[in-house]
């Protein structure tokens, strides 16, 4: 989806509201398609005093596994997009502002990016998950186990000396 962003950078408007979903269902994260419902962007893009921002916030739900216990959970977000836009730039290597190409911005792929990069390397099903046994792969969440830990070879001498 491209907004057309003539009118901000040539001083007809000061303000374009952004309100839209994205389908991110077909976009796959470790081998799954966690975005079971659309991706909404609800915000504007304005031009204040010669610069131009977009601030919104992208919100949506991830249905994915635990990475320690592996129960299915549902996790929502909510996360800022605030970035600066110009028309051109000074120095060919800038990552403070997106360059505006032919006065039109591309909302869905900005989106997929801000979206992606927010992301937590792990997902819980809460902060304190215990994870599975490494033995039996009780959930510890739930249950407990019974099994005996592994001894750590070069310790096991020192046991034997204990025992006697």
């Amino acid at each position: 989806m491209y907004i057309a962003l003539e009118s901000l950078f040539g001083g007809g408007v000061n303000k374009l509201p952004v309100d839209c979903e994205f389908d991110f269902s077909k976009e796959e994260l470790d081998g799954v398609f966690p975005f079971t419902t659309p991706v909404s962007v609800k915000g504007e893009i304005k031009n204040v005093v010669g610069v131009v921002t977009i601030e919104a916030d992208i919100t949506f739900s991830l249905e994915v596994f635990c990475d320690r216990c592996a129960e299915p959970v549902k996790l929502d977000f909510d996360i800022p997009m605030v970035h600066g836009l110009v028309s051109s730039l000074n120095e060919d290597d800038n990552d403070d502002y997106i360059l505006i190409e032919d006065m039109k911005l591309d909302l869905l792929q900005l989106t997929l990016e801000d979206t992606f990069l927010a992301l937590p390397s792990k997902f819980l099903c809460k902060e304190d998950c215990k994870g599975v046994c490494t033995k039996c792969g009780a959930n510890l969440n739930n249950d407990s186990c019974n099994c005996k830990k592994d001894i750590d070879p070069r310790m096991e001498a020192l046991l034997g000396l204990l025992e006697d």
